[in-house]
C-alpha cells in the first residue's frame, strides 16, 4: 500500500491560520479579527489611503468601507480628506484605537503562544522570518500594496 503524501506548506498555513482565526475571538480581543487586521495595517501605515487598505487587506472597496465604518463607529479609526486630493480618503488610528491595539496585542500574543506551544523561541523567530519573507515576495494580481501606501 502506498502511503499518502503529507500535506503541503499551504495547506497547513491555512489549517493553522483557521485555528488561530477560531481562537482569536471577538470576545477575546475586544474586536473582530479582520477588524484587528485593519487597524495593525493602519497602524504601520498611518495615514494610508482607504484604498491602499483595501488592496493590503485583498478585499473589495465595498467591503473595505463597511469595515472602516465599524472601526470609524467604534472610535479606533477616524477617515480624513487628503488634502492633496479631496477625493481620497486618509485612514488614522486614534488614540483610543492604539489603547484597543495593545489590548488585542497581548490578546493574540496568548492566542499565539497556544497555537505555537510546540515550537521554542528560536523555531517561532525562524517561522516568522520565513512567512514575512515570502509575504514580501509574493505576486499579487493587481498592484502591490506598497506601491499605494503614503508615507506616515
Amino acid at each position: 500500500m502506498e502511503q499518502a503524501a503529507a500535506p503541503g506548506s499551504m495547506l497547513l498555513v491555512t489549517r493553522l491560520s483557521r485555528v488561530v482565526y477560531k481562537r482569536a475571538t471577538e470576545a477575546a480581543l475586544g474586536m473582530t479579527f479582520k477588524e484587528y487586521h485593519s487597524l495593525v495595517l493602519i497602524r504601520e501605515h498611518d495615514g494610508m489611503s482607504q484604498q491602499a487598505l483595501a488592496e493590503a487587506m485583498h478585499v473589495d472597496a465595498n467591503n473595505c468601507v463597511l469595515l472602516l465604518n465599524e472601526v470609524e463607529a467604534a472610535g479606533f479609526a477616524e477617515r480624513r480628506r487628503d488634502p492633496t486630493d479631496r477625493r481620497r480618503h486618509l485612514v488614522h488610528v486614534t488614540p483610543e484605537g492604539l489603547r484597543a491595539l495593545e489590548r488585542a496585542d497581548r490578546a493574540l500574543e496568548s492566542v499565539e503562544d497556544d497555537v505555537l506551544g510546540a515550537l521554542d523561541a528560536g523555531e517561532r523567530a525562524t517561522l516568522q522570518r520565513l512567512l514575512h519573507r515570502a509575504l514580501e515576495t509574493a505576486p499579487v494580481p493587481a498592484s502591490p500594496p506598497s506601491a499605494a501606501i503614503r508615507p506616515a
